[in-house]
């Protein structure tokens, strides 16, 4: 893993061509152009609002201020995946994010991610979740990584076994998504049971 800059916010990390770093205003388009390309591919495991939510949905300008801000304050780690084979542009590939972190005595996050239909099999998923948990684990000396997936969503739960992490139970109806409250299968990994070379070790594994 490569880390560019601060361990504080803003933080860029790379292995192989795989570059995680925060969403910025100039991505726009090219954020709107994946998403729409991509929302058949992605709908069954977007998070929905229940209905009677209040509030509206923000625009893409605030959604990236919204990002920093969490960030800078340690409630969340917000990456853009980007594809970056040596001697290509980078490109949008994804979302990388641990969110819900608490700090104290729990030292816990939720790594949320999606990987563009066009990009997918190309281990750009375990990666990305990878340099995530390593940066968790190290920089933020979080203790409990957790990844809630709909048991439907086979391609996600072949990144976390690739990874390694263990299924640790079903939370019934823990989320809404896709328009109702589905149940999620839930997988953990924690500090002390990552090997001295990181979880991004783990990728070399069978």
């Amino acid at each position: 893993m490569t880390l560019f800059g601060s361990r504080r916010w803003p933080v860029t990390l790379r292995h192989g061509p795989v570059l995680l770093r925060p969403l910025r205003r100039r991505d726009e388009a090219e954020y709107h152009a994946v998403r729409a390309l991509n929302t058949e591919w992605t709908r069954p495991w977007d998070s929905t609002r229940p209905p009677g939510s209040s509030g509206q949905g923000i625009t893409y300008a605030e959604m990236v201020r919204s990002f920093a801000a969490d960030a800078r304050a340690g409630r969340s780690l917000p990456w853009a995946i980007m594809w970056a084979p040596e001697g290509e542009r980078p490109r949008l590939a994804g979302q990388m994010s641990i969110t819900g972190i608490v700090h104290g005595s729990a030292r816990w996050g939720m790594a949320g991610y999606w990987v563009a239909q066009g990009l997918a099999g190309r281990g750009i998923a375990p990666t990305a979740l990878a340099l995530a948990a390593d940066h968790m684990f190290e920089a933020l000396e979080l203790h409990r990584l957790e990844v809630a997936i709909r048991p439907e969503n086979t391609k996600s739960i072949r990144v976390v076994e690739k990874l390694g992490l263990r299924l640790e139970g079903i939370r019934p109806a823990f989320m809404h998504v896709d328009g109702a409250w589905r149940d999620h299968a839930v997988y953990v990994l924690h500090a002390e049971e990552v090997e001295p070379e990181g979880v991004i070790g783990r990728l070399a594994g069978p």
